[in-house]
């Protein structure tokens, strides 16, 4: 089986791949290369997936030709897209980037001949509190949650209308090794590593997380395209269904570092998700996929990871 990557260069792109890579999958992906964060990060992360056999092609979803590297393939797995809630990012761009390329690229893929599609959605789509299953209704809050739905709306109508066989997974704060450098763990170790200041979102320290490991959702993503007959035109909640508060993955980072980080509390975030409690019902019973992973497991890889690559590297 081929398969293709978009937003391959990410962080869950990149692990994804390699994992693929691992089960003996053939594997090529595309990255548009934007500078959303640093575009070094995923040139870096372009550049191993190069060394370990992975043809990584620099191609813009929202307007570039793709016939031409997705002819052939058998599977894309879609997680390119405008991530984040940020008062910075315009609409246009969450619209360009997260419906205008999916669309472009559900036309290219059904030209094609693809005969697996997962969209990669969020649990954002939910709204402030994503604790349902999947059958309720989205209350998304924000700019990010609101194309993310419009884009797994126009997937899934594609199953609906033509049979084009996809389906959808809602990650759950996915964390892990290349996590982009905004995000909170990767923030909070720099920090602490660093003995700088830490900034938090005021009110954030009691927000709830099913803070899920990467490797995990690479593992349940892979489960769903070896068990396609049971996935196909289906829509499955993917993250851990334990529970914690901001507060407490924040302990247990200082306890693996040994060190207390510098909070410096900046003004709440508009749109930001208060709860979010992954009902994972649906796939642990069709599917037969458990996260395996511990908060605490996942952040002691972390941490090691940040000491291996990023502070021995100087970056």
């Amino acid at each position: 089986m081929r398969i293709l990557v978009t937003g391959i260069a990410g962080y869950i792109g990149t692990n994804f791949a390699l994992r693929v890579i691992d089960k003996g999958y053939d594997v090529a992906g595309v990255d548009s290369f934007s500078d959303y964060y640093d575009p070094k990060i995923k040139r870096t992360n372009a550049a191993f997936l190069d060394r370990s056999g992975v043809k990584v092609y620099g191609k813009d979803l929202a307007v570039d030709p793709l016939d031409d590297i997705f002819f052939g393939a058998d599977c894309v797995v879609h997680f390119a897209g405008q991530p984040g809630i940020s008062e910075k990012t315009p609409w246009a761009d969450y619209n360009r980037n997260n419906i205008v390329a999916t669309h472009r690229l559900l036309e290219a893929s059904q030209r094609c001949g693809v005969n697996r599609f997962v969209n990669i959605s969020s649990s954002s789509v939910y709204g402030i509190r994503a604790m349902d299953a999947e059958v309720a209704e989205p209350k998304p809050a924000s700019w990010y949650g609101e194309t993310k739905l419009a884009a797994e709306l126009e997937v899934m109508g594609a199953f609906r209308l033509s049979g084009f066989p996809a389906c959808s997974l809602r990650l759950f704060s996915v964390f892990g090794e290349r996590e982009r450098p905004e995000k909170l763990f990767p923030k909070l170790i720099r920090a602490i590593d660093k003995d700088s200041d830490f900034p938090l979102f005021k009110g954030s320290l009691d927000h709830q997380r099913s803070y899920s490991y990467v490797g995990d959702i690479c593992e349940g993503i892979l489960t769903t395209i070896e068990n396609w007959n049971k996935a196909a035109g289906e829509i499955f909640n993917l993250g851990t269904d334990q529970c914690f508060t901001t507060r407490r993955a924040i302990r247990t980072v200082e306890e693996i570092m040994g060190k207390k980080a510098r909070i410096a509390i900046r003004p709440a975030r508009p749109g930001d998700q208060r709860a979010t409690h992954a009902n994972i019902e649906k796939i642990r019973s069709r599917l037969g996929w458990e996260p395996k992973t511990s908060l605490r497991e996942g952040l002691e890889k972390m941490v090691a990871w940040y000491g291996a690559e990023i502070r021995e590297k100087g970056d």
